[in-house]
């Protein structure tokens, strides 16, 4: 196992200039969907700046399991960011976070709508003096109406979104989908609106703005989760249907879902007109696999139990790797469900850089998840750890304009 030393990732920061090289941003939010998004950013080499309340810091610091008291999940959610320990609550403090707006590119908060024009930090002031600022607005029911003001979580944007009605064995109490699936939609939908208003940025450069005209990035965690639910809406706006829990089925699509073998289970989706044909003669049935009336999707979901029983009992009396090797040998898309020590002996996730090693500043070396999306000119890369609480402020503050 390769480990990345602090002194190699510095390394590493001096050499490298991701896409978004150059690009300032200064991060206010906490916990998931603002720190996802910025760290996204970072990860492509933007320069990012959170700030802190200097009383325990962002409160992700504590969350789930720690090491010398601090959560490992702190070294995914918040490397390549530089922290400056500030108290937004003091107005001296403020004014360096003002100074700070000032000679950022992209802004990014999550906090209630309102609580940033309380400090001063709306959008019309802070585009006064900088005219080329995108600021992303995370919130669990956006910027405008009714709900606005309403505090929102990742957990009731999947409700309202409609996904957790989804999320359930038929008839049973729909469950939390594992992780916080909403709230990271959100911050990946606030980083496509960030990089299309640089864009727009980019295009309206000329006299009168230098920099280009900024804009507010506004994005509400129910919308996020809404704008993945595929035919949710269109089915019950033309049919009057409402979609309902499946369990591991996929409801409408054939075959596909969770078949039982004798350690475990096995997903297989063989919903392809030819990939069905080669389940089936797979699995001994070509008497399936050759009828007509099988032959499309239509047909299939019509006889969905009858499909799903005949792969359920050639899986079951199966262990799930033997299952799998006949299964890829007739190029049948299937696989089995990862737990996290699967993930890590996976060699492809290895091979394609998707587990990387890093030292923490505590001196903890921990694998965490690699960059993505593969970009193949300009790569991102880990090239500063998870930083201590106000460990940068120095750096920072010190590095301001004279006039700040």
């Amino acid at each position: 196992m390769r480990v990345m030393s602090r002194t190699e990732m510095s390394a590493r920061a001096a050499a490298f200039a991701g896409p978004l090289a150059g690009l300032k941003v200064v991060e206010l939010g906490q916990l998931i969907a603002g720190p996802f998004a910025a760290k996204t950013l970072g990860d492509f080499g933007a320069e990012v700046i959170k700030i802190e309340p200097p009383n325990g810091g962002d409160p992700l610091r504590q969350w789930r399991l720690l090491h010398d008291g601090t959560s490992v999940w702190w070294q995914v959610q918040s490397r390549n960011k530089k922290s400056v320990a500030l108290d937004l609550k003091d107005e001296a403090d403020r004014a360096i976070v003002r100074s700070l707006i000032r000679e950022a590119d992209v802004l990014v908060e999550n906090f209630k709508p309102g609580v940033m024009e309380g400090w001063g930090f709306d959008y019309e002031t802070l585009s006064a003096t900088n005219p080329g600022l995108i600021m992303l607005r995370i919130s669990g029911y956006g910027q405008t109406g009714p709900y606005r003001d309403r505090p929102g979580f990742g957990v009731v944007a999947e409700a309202m979104g409609g996904l957790r009605h989804l999320t359930a064995e038929p008839g049973r109490v729909p469950v939390r989908v594992g992780v916080s699936i909403g709230d990271t939609l959100a911050s990946l939908h606030g980083v496509i609106g960030i990089l299309m208003a640089l864009q727009h940025r980019h295009a309206s450069v000329g006299i009168g703005a230098p920099k280009g005209i900024g804009q507010v990035v506004d994005v509400a965690l129910y919308e996020a989760v809404f704008n993945c639910m595929e035919s949710l809406l269109p089915e019950y706006s033309a049919f009057g249907v409402v979609r309902e829990a499946a369990g591991s089925a996929l409801p409408g699509i054939a075959p596909s879902n969770a078949y039982p073998c004798v350690d475990g289970w096995v997903l297989v989706a063989g919903n392809g007109d030819s990939i069905f044909k080669r389940l089936m003669k797979a699995i001994g049935r070509d008497d399936l696999g050759g009828d007509p009336a099988l032959a499309g999707n239509a047909g299939r979901v019509a006889r969905v139990a009858e499909i799903d029983a005949a792969i359920g009992a050639w899986t079951a009396p199966r262990a799930v790797v033997e299952v799998l090797e006949v299964l890829n040998r007739a190029a049948v898309p299937a696989g089995r469900i990862y737990t996290a020590k699967d993930i890590a002996e996976d060699p492809h996730y290895r091979a394609r850089g998707m587990i990387q090693t890093v030292k923490t500043a505590d001196g903890l070396e921990v694998e965490v998840p690699g960059i993505m999306p593969k970009l193949s000119v300009t790569p991102g890369a880990i090239t500063r750890a998870a930083p201590r609480l106000g460990q940068d402020n120095d750096d920072v503050l010190n590095a301001r304009p004279a006039s700040a």
